[in-house]
């Protein structure tokens, strides 16, 4: 049972979160190259704007503000998953090399398979998909041991392998490209919001509204899997069962996200280990913290990142990055 003080500290989190969350959103529609001051903000989203600042507002703004936000959401998701079900605090979908598999996947469809307008845009979170999962295939190979099972310092090294690995794949994959097809893979690579038009939030969203219940629906089962083996075994669980399924829900939506916002990696470092500090670790309590604070962090990225240097900003990934990599030295020292 969770203690009554604990879901209050929850609720007021998630109100300030939901706050800080809407306040980033307010700056982030009002900052950019093209004038939309701020007292303009509500008159255009009733109707009442000009044909120029429906447009910047309605077609530019609110749909990369609404892609950085699931997609942060997605990627914090999925740093929660990988870390309850390896007992690693280090795991994180962009380290340990899963958005390395997606990011080579989804240059495998943009050169070489034919392009439809009309499906583009839904078909590469399923090539991402296809590409992620098959990665973590082989990390878990490299990672298995008949003797000790799944060793997670050993799954964060093999994971790093894989991704500079997949890497260099990429570079070879672009190097005979069409300029135009390297220029969108290097945006990719740097993490740069890219997919940022309304059918790429169509595209997104499902895949959020499913694993996002489905995974608060587990979360007694990953507070299980994250304490120990055999206390899992004790109650009745399938730990291999529960592992497979988790981690194809973790890769699902890291690959989801990346397919839409490029390589970004740290979120799901972050995300979920300031989430356990504010309420501790049990899975009901700071997963959903963990989402919102995620969607927060990279909205905040975003918003800074492309408002620094004049014309084009700076990467929401490197943006990350920066505060990111010290962190995961932070951590890795730590532990």
């Amino acid at each position: 049972m969770i203690h009554p003080s604990l879901l209050k500290k929850q609720r007021i989190l998630l109100i300030t979160l939901l706050a800080l969350m809407i306040g980033t959103a307010i700056m982030s529609m009002g900052l950019g190259s093209a004038a939309l001051s701020y007292n303009r903000l509500i008159p255009t989203f009733l109707g009442e704007g000009t044909f120029k600042e429906e447009f910047v507002l309605f077609s530019i703004r609110l749909p990369r503000l609404l892609i950085t936000l699931l997609a942060g959401m997605a990627l914090a998701l999925s740093g929660a998953i990988l870390q309850g079900i390896t007992r690693n605090d280090l795991a994180d979908p962009g380290i340990i090399g899963i958005n390395s598999g997606a990011g080579v996947a989804v240059a495998i469809f943009f050169l070489f398979f034919p392009i439809e307008p009309g499906s583009f845009v839904y078909m590469l979170p399923l090539a991402a998909f296809c590409g992620a999962i098959l990665t973590v295939c082989c990390i878990y190979l490299f990672s298995y041991s008949k003797n000790t099972g799944l060793e997670p310092v050993r799954l964060v090294l093999v994971g790093i392998g894989f991704s500079m690995a997949l890497s260099g794949a990429m570079i070879v994959l672009i190097s005979s490209a069409e300029r135009e097809k390297v220029d969108f893979i290097a945006k990719w690579l740097a993490g740069s919001i890219w997919g940022t038009d309304w059918p790429f939030i169509w595209a997104l969203l499902p895949w959020l509204a499913i694993l996002i219940p489905f995974t608060l629906y587990k979360a007694n089962r990953l507070n299980l899997l994250g304490i120990s083996e055999s206390a899992a075994i004790g109650v009745g669980v399938s730990i291999e069962k529960e592992r497979i399924i988790l981690q194809i829900t973790a890769v699902a939506l890291a690959a989801s996200a990346v397919s839409v916002t490029g390589g970004i990696s740290f979120i799901g470092l972050m995300a979920p280990h300031i989430a356990k500090a504010l309420v501790g670790p049990r899975n009901q309590l700071f997963i959903p913290l963990a989402i919102l604070i995620g969607g927060w962090l990279l909205l905040l990225a975003d918003t800074l990142g492309r408002n620094l240097i004049e014309p084009n900003g700076i990467p929401a990934g490197m943006m990350v990055a920066l505060i990111g990599a010290p962190y995961f030295m932070f951590l890795l020292l730590k532990k």
